[in-house]
């Protein structure tokens, strides 16, 4: 009979939980007295939970003739009550635990169904900024040169191209100069959107001209402006995925987090992802997946620390990153082979900023930081500086 009366339009993975909504809103009302003072703030919150759960709720049970009277009763009790729409709502589980544009909530709710306990989600971090500088979500660092569009990201529910392009002539280094994210589209949450960043148009909307997917209050994909043309974040909170882009200079920087489950929910036809399986090795700059650590060996004389495009030496390289960057550890390198490399202290903040999105998105703190495979002897300011050989191929290797 239900299948019936829903005319083609259920689905059987999201039924009506109309009942539910209803019985948390008495829940949360049944041991207040109307005679006691704040009734109508307690009673109003409870009503606006009704209401986002009812809305949540919209389609699947578009065709309930008990989810159209609830409705229309919660409107009538607003109105009596002269509560608003907006405000603070009740802290309940009003489908929270079973929302299926939350990637928590639906695996949750998988667990409930199942009757089995599922571990601990498992979240993977991958950044790519500087000349491309690139953090696997295997936590493997690689340089690379990767020119023109790659693939970071291709699976079932995201699709993330980068476009690299040189950044000094006669250097094959790179550096990111435009970002394409598309966002599948995903049962109820989500229309498919596609968002677009180049130099000097870093965007708060998606192509279309929205900030957010889903239905109403649900925003189960939402973008924020955190620095007007500087900084976005994303948050796809149906595929529990954050992403962080930033413009510094002229060019991008990109972080993204997201379940290990998802990034291995892939095709064979998709394992060209840079994020997943590294760069090619014959677009590997670096050779061994580290910058090798300056060691006591071979000073490279100062004709061989600059070029015409850089200002830096080694040694002023270095003092430069120590302002932005305490800890020695692969990204510091970074930023030093980035200043040889172009002159331009925007890598700086680029190396400094990669870090604190490691920070901010990577599950696990010991492993924010990397440190060359290479043993090394401390650098600081008005020490002499030498370099190891490894470093210095590596710097001729780019520009032979």
């Amino acid at each position: 009979l239900t299948s019936v009366l829903c005319l083609g339009d259920c689905q059987l993975q999201t039924p009506c939980r109309i009942q539910k909504c209803t019985a948390d809103f008495v829940s949360l009302t049944s041991h207040l007295n109307s005679a006691l003072a704040g009734f109508d703030v307690e009673f109003c919150k409870a009503l606006r939970a009704y209401s986002a759960c009812t809305y949540r709720n919209s389609k699947v049970c578009r065709g309930n003739l008990v989810y159209h009277s609830a409705v229309l009763g919660i409107s009538d009790l607003m109105s009596q009550r002269n509560c608003s729409k907006d405000g603070p709502t009740s802290s309940t589980n009003f489908e929270e635990a079973h929302d299926p544009c939350s990637y928590s909530g639906h695996k949750e709710g998988r667990e409930h169904h199942g009757g089995e306990q599922t571990p601990p989600t498992t979240y993977l971090f991958c950044g790519l900024f500087g000349d491309p500088h690139l953090r696997t979500f295997k936590d493997h660092f690689q340089t690379c040169k990767v020119e023109g569009a790659w693939p970071l990201v291709d699976n079932d529910y995201l699709s993330v191209q980068v476009t690299n392009v040189p950044v000094v002539p006669g250097s094959s280094a790179t550096a990111t100069n435009k970002i394409t994210i598309i966002f599948k589209s995903y049962q109820d949450c989500t229309d498919q959107k596609v968002y677009q960043a180049v130099t000097d148009d870093l965007p708060a909307a998606f192509v279309d001209g929205t900030t957010s997917g889903g239905d109403g209050n649900t925003k189960s994909l939402q973008i924020v402006e955190k620095i007007s043309g500087k900084y976005i974040e994303m948050d796809a909170r149906y595929i529990g995925t954050t992403v962080y882009i930033r413009q510094l200079g002229h060019y991008l920087t990109l972080a993204i987090r997201m379940p290990q489950e998802l990034v291995m929910d892939y095709e064979e036809s998709q394992d060209l992802q840079l994020c997943v399986n590294g760069c090619p090795s014959s677009e590997r700059i670096d050779g061994s997946g580290h910058l090798t650590l300056p060691v006591r060996g071979q000073l490279l004389p100062d004709s061989g620390t600059s070029h015409p495009w850089s200002v830096y030496t080694l040694e002023t390289a270095t003092t430069k990153c120590h302002e932005k960057m305490l800890v020695k550890d692969i990204y510091f390198y970074s930023c030093i082979f980035d200043l040889l490399t172009t002159g331009d202290t925007n890598f700086t903040a680029a190396a400094h900023s990669a870090l604190q999105d490691v920070e901010a998105l990577h599950p696990r703190k010991e492993h924010w930081h990397i440190f060359p495979s290479s043993g090394g002897g401390s650098i600081g300011k008005g020490s002499k500086f030498f370099v190891g050989i490894g470093l210095l191929c590596l710097i001729l290797v780019m520009f032979s």
